[in-house]
């Protein structure tokens, strides 16, 4: 018995070529049936994926653990490294039973891609429908991506002088759509347009946004911007960063107000500039100066804009400062009217005070209409 195992065992590795322990697998998985085991042998592909290399090679793989100079080993072993990482995009690989020639192989769910593997493809769908990488051009603050030409209208002058001008129409745009600019920003945890905010990998909203972007093609919501006109993309690669929200650019105010009345009104004067200095040396001297008493200068602030000023002694009172403006501008004897003390200001109500007791030696006051 043991003489016809070893007959058959010799004839399988002549017939194969394969070495004795595989011959030896194979008969004794067919009971020692030679037939049977060399149809086993062929069936499973052995007469075509068997190659010999040498230990001494760098990239040779060992599997077994008896030291010899050759080996036989088969080209599924050869890929095996390839499956390996297929199996991290693939998902993992889990065996029940058995070896990796038999029992059965169980594919976990695949893995999720990282947001740097998600950029890589959106770049490498572009550049595969014919995107073109361009370098980043600073721009000034000032500056604009294009210059607009005016399209209005005009005045057309006359080439002479009993020519009249004529009004010359600005040229109709040639279709109602628009040209759109727009910046697609692609960042650390998702991605922006122009300078709005971010907008996640992971959200399935956005699935459909990056689908086009990957096969070349210009998102739905950007061609609905554009109103038919021509949508120009620039992707900008920013997968090592955090989303930063730029500031917002300063807006001028453009809308309406309301101008506010001045503290003083303008009060019409009708008086000539000459009857005004008349009117303003008699009302100077009807003020009663005591020389012998302790006198101060008041400037008065008009509410017409002008400006008077007149010596006081220290015992005339707030109303007296009435009198002489009443008596400078005749117009305002029937106007009502407060004075005011500067910084701060306060009304002088009790005109009766002296302009010692009131604070107001060589001081300002201001005439207010009430």
């Amino acid at each position: 018995m043991a003489a016809e195992r070893q007959d058959a065992l010799r004839e399988f590795v002549a017939v194969t070529g394969a070495d004795e322990d595989r011959a030896r697998f194979f008969l004794e998985s067919a009971g020692w049936d030679l037939q049977i085991a060399l149809a086993s042998f062929y069936e499973d592909g052995g007469d075509e994926d068997i190659v010999t290399i040498s230990q001494a090679t760098p990239s040779s793989v060992s599997r077994g653990t008896a030291p010899s100079d050759n080996r036989v080993t088969s080209f599924r072993d050869l890929i095996h490294d390839q499956d390996e990482e297929e199996e991290e995009e693939e998902g993992q690989r889990f065996y029940a039973g058995g070896s990796e020639r038999s029992g059965q192989q169980i594919v976990g769910p695949p893995r999720k891609k990282s947001p740097n593997e998600l950029v890589d493809d959106l770049f490498k769908g572009a550049k595969e429908h014919g995107a073109v990488a361009v370098e980043r051009v600073t721009k000034s603050p000032g500056e604009t991506s294009k210059p607009r030409p005016f399209a209005g209208g005009g005045y057309r002058l006359g080439a002479a002088p009993e020519e009249e001008s004529a009004y010359v129409a600005g040229e109709r745009r040639r279709h109602s759509g628009q040209d759109v600019h727009v910046v697609l920003k692609l960042w650390k945890s998702g991605f922006s347009l122009d300078n709005g905010e971010l907008r996640s990998y992971q959200d399935p909203s956005n699935a459909q946004f990056l689908e086009s972007i990957r096969r070349g093609e210009v998102p739905a919501e950007l061609r609905r911007l554009a109103h038919g006109g021509q949508v120009n993309l620039d992707m900008e690669d920013h997968r090592d960063e955090d989303f930063v929200k730029p500031k917002g650019a300063f807006k001028a105010f453009t809308g309406e107000g309301q101008k506010l009345g001045s503290t003083a009104p303008q009060v019409l004067n009708t008086s000539s500039p000459a009857q005004q200095a008349e009117n303003e040396a008699k009302a100077s001297s009807s003020v009663s100066i005591d020389e012998s008493q302790p006198t101060t200068n008041i400037q008065i602030r008009l509410a017409d804009g002008g400006r008077l000023v007149q010596k006081f002694n220290h015992s005339h009172r707030i109303s007296d400062i009435r009198l002489f403006i009443v008596d400078a501008r005749p117009a305002m004897a029937a106007t009502s009217f407060v004075l005011m003390t500067t910084f701060p200001n306060k009304e002088l109500a009790d005109e009766s005070q002296t302009l010692k007791e009131a604070n107001l030696l060589n001081a300002v006051i201001v005439q207010r209409l009430t």
